[in-house]
């Protein structure tokens, strides 16, 4: 059993070795990463989401609201990133 959960582990580390290249879009004659546009995409939701807490007066009660601005925002960059890439 630990042979089979260590073969495991070992095998997630090396899938990222795919001969494929970076993610990436041509903009203007260039290669922009797609990871820059992901997270600001994300980086708009936090700031979205943050707007949205204080407009409605709902950051007034919600605690750890830095903490939870950036997990949304967080969340909608990797769900984009699984759209776009992933799927």
């Amino acid at each position: 059993m630990k042979h089979v959960l260590l073969l495991a582990v070992i095998c997630s580390g090396l899938s990222g070795c795919a001969a494929r290249g970076a993610p990436s879009f041509v903009l203007f004659g260039a290669y922009f990463p797609a990871w820059m546009l992901v997270s600001a995409l994300g980086i708009f939701a936090a700031v979205a989401t943050h707007i949205a807490t204080v407009a409605t007066g709902l950051a007034e009660t919600m605690r750890f609201q830095l903490l939870n601005c950036t997990a949304i925002g967080v969340t909608i960059a990797v769900v984009w990133w699984l759209m776009w890439f992933a799927i």
